[in-house]
């Protein structure tokens, strides 16, 4: 397999680009001595000093998708608290970046905040996946029996490299390769329906039906071949426009190892 954002100190300095301060070109033949303040990199008025806050960004966006990887592969314990320093430092980064990455994370329903301590990973239960499996069945089945009926057989060939590419990840057991490739492929195939607010809530479902169950074993690698192997039955049903088989390997596949 959103949001209010804390807003303290920049990334440490390790992270700040050299390009933050901007760099003057080459003087021309003829040119002043004296280079022009923007040249220089210096910041106008009407041009604020944004790339810190922009590399801050992007460091936040790393450490959600560490954290996310590691909430898929069960190195972050259901039930147990985490702080953002601890984290940090593992990381190699700042608090604050981890902080707000959990933040995110709490909003998305992958862990709850706990004052003055961190963050407690949500224990999920079985309860919990069957629900999750049944919301996405209302909404992917209809639609992909709709796509089986009007897309041509050329575009979901052209899907195929996704396909290949869940089972490549399953068969060296990578479970967040895995998760990733297992939702990029079924985001290309609702994308098809030319919905992206379809496509951004079935993803988020998607997501959130990734997650380990508390107490469950690790996912074993023979069930995300078996789960891999699904994505190209369907596309085989969906280009046969086999409505029965569509309807039901969406069904069943919901139910799997990483749905």
């Amino acid at each position: 397999m959103e949001q209010a954002r804390a807003r303290d100190t920049a990334a440490p300095q390790p992270y700040a680009s050299a390009h933050v301060l901007g760099q003057a070109g080459p003087r021309q033949p003829g040119a002043q001595a004296r280079v022009p303040e923007q040249a220089r990199g210096e910041h106008t008025h009407s041009e604020p000093p944004a790339p810190r806050t922009v590399q801050r960004h992007s460091v936040r966006g790393q450490i959600l998708e560490a954290l996310r990887t590691a909430l898929v592969d069960g190195e972050l314990t259901p039930g147990k608290v985490y702080s953002a320093p601890v984290l940090g430092e593992r990381f190699g980064v700042s608090a604050t970046p981890v902080r707000e990455a959990m933040q995110q994370l709490a909003v998305e329903g992958a862990v709850e905040v706990v004052p003055n301590r961190g963050f407690r990973v949500s224990e999920r239960t079985p309860c919990e996946l069957a629900e999750l499996a049944e919301v996405r069945a209302l909404i992917e089945v209809p639609v992909m029996l709709r796509l089986a009926r009007t897309i041509p057989a050329a575009r979901w060939c052209a899907l195929r490299p996704l396909a290949e590419a869940t089972a490549a990840a399953a068969a060296v057991g990578d479970r967040a390769s895995y998760a990733e490739t297992d939702r990029a492929f079924h985001r290309a195939v609702l994308a098809l329906a030319g919905n992206q607010q379809l496509v951004m809530v079935a993803d988020d479902l998607h997501r959130r039906s990734q997650w380990p169950l508390t107490g469950a074993p690790v996912i074993r690698r023979a069930d995300l071949v078996a789960d891999a192997a699904e994505h190209m039955a369907l596309l085989e049903a969906l280009t046969a426009q086999d409505l029965p088989v569509v309807q039901s390997l969406v069904r069943e596949h919901f139910t799997g190892a990483e749905g």
